[in-house]
């Protein structure tokens, strides 16, 4: 991310303490969009250790230490990957995902040229690949810097949170208040989403005292 960019998330007020806290945004390599999207597939409604385990024993099915091409993947039996722990829609999803790399309906080679919409129209056509995927695709694979995945809860309880809001917001209502730094969107939501995670955060209270037992009078 350019300096550029920083020092216009740092103009506005409420998300400038959380610059400041988090620094420049760290976002994990996905590299390869084949693999890129097969991680996303795979790491669907399963926690992150898990999904971790499921796509280190999907790789370890293929013979090459690189990840698996798409007709790699397709010359494997449905049995062969649900080994790897795979449900088998997932299983469906992967190969779905492979043939459409191999037959040219999902073209990486047009990215470069194309808009962001351009893109979710083209991954979409995936089984299991939603608006919410495609978002993620751009922001970490093809390092798009405007994106803005309204869609997301995280990001919808990074904006209450950050601009102390009483509800979530509405789609309108995070758009306005993204508009002095909407060109750098993916960075914004990068904040957001932390700010988000240390909501979930409640500092522990103390434990309840015993009630005060008061003591009887003696009588006289």
């Amino acid at each position: 991310m350019s300096k550029k960019a920083l020092e216009i998330l740092k103009n506005d007020p409420y998300l400038a303490p959380w610059v400041e806290k988090h620094g420049v945004p760290k976002w994990e390599e996905r590299g390869d969009p084949f693999r890129s999207l097969v991680r996303s597939i795979v790491y669907q409604q399963v926690t992150g250790k898990a999904a971790a385990s499921i796509l280190a024993k999907f790789v370890a099915l293929f013979d090459s230490t690189e990840f698996p091409t798409p007709k790699e993947v397709l010359e494997k039996s449905v049995e062969d990957l649900r080994s790897a722990g795979l449900s088998g829609q997932k299983v469906a999803y992967v190969r779905d995902l492979a043939e459409k790399f191999l037959d040219g309906t999902i073209d990486p080679t047009q990215f470069p040229k194309m808009t962001n919409d351009e893109i979710i129209a083209h991954v979409v056509r995936v089984k299991g690949v939603g608006v919410w995927t495609a978002h993620m695709f751009l922001m970490t694979t093809l390092k798009r810097p405007d994106i803005l995945p309204v869609g997301d809860l995280g990001i919808q309880k990074g904006f209450q949170v950050v601009y102390k809001l009483r509800a979530l917001p509405t789609a309108a209502k995070m758009e306005k208040l993204a508009r002095p730094w909407r060109m750098h969107a993916s960075a914004g939501a990068w904040y957001l989403w932390r700010a988000a995670d240390e909501a979930k955060i409640k500092p522990l209270r103390p434990a309840a005292l015993p009630p005060t037992v008061k003591k009887r009078s003696k009588r006289k």
